[in-house]
């Protein structure tokens, strides 16, 4: 027995020692495992701290950029001036509350810095009075629209469709307002998104104020635009509506002033018609001229009568109220009534135009010049160095004003009518007696053949288109030339066509043609003054020639 006990124990010994060394392995392993879970934890945990490190830089990135957007946003600028003109309002009231319940002989220091303040918020309130009232009132409560306008005659188109271009930019500017006002709100809403991301990341109690502020601000503008929304959807209806009404104004006149041009379309061509018959019919130039003038004349009435009763809604009222305001007019100011008139007469009549060249004559004075001007009292011409300028007034280059009464008292020549723009001219010279005089008017005349034959071509062609409006029987404009016996010798008249703006050029280049052409003939010989002197009392001297003196 004790033998048994001696072996056993041993073996329970080394039994008992294996055990509690599988169980010391057992926990060796376990604190093994056990570290390499924490140091999985703690890796996982600094990934994580690391990603929301770089989520938070990037949100505050976005931020930034939002921010500098919103800092070039008109509309949040003008609301950030409103709120803080608001804090202001609200601080100054604070102030005024505090000031009331101090004393003024307890508490004369902290009234006088309250007052120091209150005047400082009032002078920032003055500065950023423009932003007393919300910025969005003008999408809540835009203007009025105008009235649209009347359209009753085809002159008023032109008002209609600058009413409708004024309409549609003021719809565009509504429609843009609404959609910078959208995006406001996509921004602002943006940035609320990204503020609570930052805040749930930095453990939810992280800039709680700046968030609350941010909403506030997005709900009091989401419902700004949702007011707007509705609001435009009132003023597109009106603008709609206005539209419409002028766009069918515009219509009706346009239907009647098409109404009104085929009218005249139809006289015009009844005109053309008459007169095609009258050229046919009619041989005689002067009954022709009379019976051109005849259908012009009942075109031009016809025509106003359309225009009048089309344009006008009570025309015996206009003729009426014109009639007494010319009587009373013509017995008070008959000068400038007669200037007027005579204006009317210019104008309407075409016998000047701007640019004619016109001689006028006064007390004997001849003035030469182009039109520069018509108004409704005077001419005004600017003096040319002319033939007129040259043998009478020896200056050139004056500005002279002509009443237009003075076309019913006085002489007017126009050198430029219409379609002329040439006038005869001529240049004289003497010879003598004993001189071949048909040689010299032969070269006299070949001289102003070749120096005038452009503008007679261009004379020829515009008496021809004159034909139709005035009674022309001869239009011969072929250079001319005649002779004449004068006391002193043989006058040689050349005369030919020239520019009526020029004519001093070209008489100065056919004058020292013919000088040369002269000068190199033995038998042509200029007449001018001469005197024979005979000194032999005793003998009788004759002279060559049958003169004694010429002049030129």
């Amino acid at each position: 027995m004790k033998i048994f006990f001696i072996v056993l124990f041993p073996l329970l010994f080394i039994t008992s020692l294996h055990a509690d060394s599988n169980e010391t392995n057992a926990s060796l392993k376990q604190i093994k495992e056990n570290s390499v879970i924490a140091r999985k934890l703690t890796e996982r945990e600094q990934k994580r701290a690391q990603q929301l490190k770089e989520e938070a830089a990037m949100i505050n990135e976005k931020l930034i950029d939002i921010d500098q957007d919103l800092k070039k946003d008109i509309w949040y600028t003008k609301y950030n001036n409103h709120q803080i003109y608001v804090d202001i309002e609200n601080d100054l009231n604070e102030i005024e509350d505090r000031m009331k319940k101090l004393d003024p002989e307890k508490d004369s220091d902290k009234l006088l810095e309250l007052t120091r303040q209150d005047k400082a918020l009032l002078n920032q309130l003055e500065l950023l009075s423009d932003f007393k009232v919300l910025p969005f009132e003008s999408l809540t409560k835009p203007q009025e629209l105008e009235s649209a306008p009347t359209i009753e005659n085809p002159f008023n188109i032109f008002n209609g469709f600058s009413y409708l271009k004024t309409m549609k930019k003021k719809k565009e500017s509504f429609e843009n307002d609404l959609q910078a006002l959208k995006a406001l709100i996509d921004q602002l809403t943006e940035k609320e998104s990204y503020a609570k991301r930052l805040n749930r990341i930095y453990g939810g109690d992280y800039n709680l104020n700046r968030i609350e502020k941010l909403g506030h601000e997005l709900d009091e503008i989401i419902a700004t635009h949702e007011i707007a929304v509705n609001t435009y959807k009132l003023y597109s209806k009106k603008v709609d509506d206005n539209v419409l009404k002028v766009t069918t104004d515009i219509k009706d006149q346009m239907k009647r002033l098409f109404s009104i041009a085929t009218i005249i379309l139809v006289i015009i061509l009844l005109s053309f018609l008459f007169k095609y018959l009258a050229k046919k019919t009619i041989s005689d130039n002067e009954r022709y001229y009379m019976a051109h003038k005849g259908i012009n004349f009942t075109n031009f009435i016809l025509i106003l009568l359309v225009l009048l009763f089309s344009f006008l809604e009570n025309v015996s009222h206009i003729v009426t109220v014109l009639g007494f305001a010319s009587a009373g007019l013509a017995f008070a100011m008959k000068d400038l009534f007669m200037s007027v008139l005579g204006w009317i007469v210019v104008v309407f009549g075409g016998s000047f135009h701007v640019g004619d060249r016109v001689k006028v004559m006064k007390n004997g004075l001849e003035y030469v010049g182009d039109i520069v001007d018509i108004s409704v009292l005077r001419i005004t011409i600017l003096e040319d160095i002319t033939l007129t300028t040259l043998m009478h007034n020896r200056r050139a280059g004056r500005i002279i004003f002509i009443p237009n009464n003075y076309i019913f008292t006085d002489l007017i020549a126009n050198y430029t009518h219409g379609k002329l723009k040439t006038v005869w001219d001529g240049v004289d010279f003497m010879i003598t007696y004993d001189s071949n005089y048909k040689k010299a008017l032969h070269l006299s005349k070949e001289i102003v053949k070749k120096y005038s034959k452009g503008y007679t071509d261009i004379s020829r062609k515009q008496f021809n288109m004159l034909r139709s409006q005035y009674s022309l029987k001869n239009i011969n404009v072929e250079p001319r030339a005649y002779i004449f016996m004068e006391e002193h010798g043989i006058k040689i008249s050349c005369w030919y066509m020239t520019n009526s703006y020029a004519t001093l050029t070209l008489r100065s280049n056919i004058f020292a043609n013919i000088i040369d052409a002269i000068n190199a003939e033995d038998d042509i010989k200029i007449a001018y003054p001469t005197q024979i002197v005979n000194i032999k009392r005793d003998q009788n001297v004759i002279p060559k020639g049958d003169y004694e003196e010429g002049v030129l």
